[in-house]
């Protein structure tokens, strides 16, 4: 199959969490012998820290501006079986437009922020790449996010058949490496700062790094102010391209995983570095959020925090018992959580949307005008 994309970014991994999972679904997409065109504004905040340039066996178009991007998105699109549009997408709303109406193959679009999409509608917010028809015309509605969300979609959207599309990742980039004595850590964390994660960061990242002084505990990510509660033993790497992701995780005695609030209150968000932490033999602990335990097993291949006390206990284990977590971490990602799988998981669900579509819900009523 051609798949068409129109999304926020592949070529950069600075301050989102899109780039890594579109690079490794690409490529096992490519490996099963489909061809994707993506299509991603050329940003200066994204050209200024790119770190990926060419999409194999596919092809990444750059545009400056929707007008300029027309042509080749008609082009592409005469001859797509599958056309998709992403959240954040900049240009969200225009390029819906164009796949409803000039698409020949399967409309989808691929929410891989439901939650914080559900909340801002929830707060009577707009939201920026969901047109005024909401998402009754696709074909089908990808969601990063399962559970009530899946519902959600269906009754605030308009969606007509939605399938969930979790994290993933490649065991091609994200696997063991040796550690290095820049990124030692008893624990580390990675992730663009964001406000409705620094209370669980405090909590389980902060407070026991003030209680364990003699630890050390390393940040790698960007956006982080400078009123940051930064204490003499966390250290901070501004920004960590994929390719280095192994070697951190690889120097962690523990990695963190910090879910944002919008996603931790709806569950069923695992975050693409659980995965790709897990691929890298790195034993993870992670905030508490419902349907965890569909991924992994607390206790036996992950590790889960609610209150620094418990934070503390992690990191207190021993070597053994985290290397044992890791191992058993690492069987199970490479076993349902790769990139293949999902891509697998992705063609089944484009497979489905293909048959009849089921008859509306009995008393659903007009989703509300969320954008444009």
């Amino acid at each position: 199959m051609k798949l068409v994309i129109f999304g926020l970014t592949i070529s950069s991994s600075w301050g989102n969490g899109h780039a890594t999972l579109w690079r490794g679904l690409c490529a096992a997409l490519a490996r099963q012998g489909h061809r994707v065109v993506f299509f991603e504004r050329d940003q200066h905040w994204y050209a200024g820290n790119r770190d990926y340039w060419d999409l194999p066996g596919g092809e990444l178009v750059f545009y400056a501006d929707w007008d300029g991007a027309l042509p080749a998105a008609r082009h592409h699109l005469a001859d797509a079986d599958v056309s998709m549009v992403t959240s954040y997408c900049p240009d969200g709303v225009a390029a819906t437009d164009l796949v409803l109406t000039e698409a020949r193959g399967q409309r989808v679009f691929y929410d891989l922020d439901t939650p914080v999409t559900l909340a801002q509608l929830a707060a009577g917010e707009g939201v920026d790449y969901i047109g005024p028809g909401g998402l009754s015309g696709f074909d089908l509605v990808l969601s990063y996010t399962g559970g009530t969300a899946l519902t959600d979609l269906q009754r605030r959207l308009g969606a007509v058949r939605v399938a969930p599309l979790y994290g993933h990742v490649d065991p091609a980039v994200h696997a063991p490496a040796p550690a290095q004595d820049r990124y030692r850590a008893d624990l580390s964390y990675i992730g663009t700062y964001a406000a409705d994660r620094q209370r669980a960061l405090e909590t389980l990242f902060i407070e026991p790094a003030r209680r364990l002084s003699h630890r050390r505990f390393l940040i790698a990510g960007s956006q982080y102010p400078q009123d940051f509660p930064w204490t003499p033993n966390i250290w901070f790497v501004r920004h960590l391209p994929p390719p280095e992701h192994p070697a951190f995780f690889a120097s962690s005695r523990l990695t963190l995983n910090v879910t944002r609030g919008a996603m931790a209150a709806r569950g069923w968000c695992p975050s693409g570095r659980l995965f790709e932490a897990a691929a890298c033999g790195a034993p993870i602990l992670s905030d508490a959020w419902e349907g965890l335990d569909a991924f992994f097993t607390p206790g036996r291949e992950i590790l889960v925090a609610r209150t620094a006390e418990e934070a503390e206990a992690a990191i207190g284990l021993s070597d053994a018992a985290l290397r044992r977590i890791a191992a058993a971490a690492r069987e199970r990602v490479l076993a349902e959580h790769t990139s293949d799988a999902r891509a697998r998981d992705l063609l089944a669900a484009l497979d489905q949307a293909r048959r009849p579509r089921p008859r509306p819900a009995a008393g659903l009523g007009a989703f509300p005008t969320v954008g444009g």
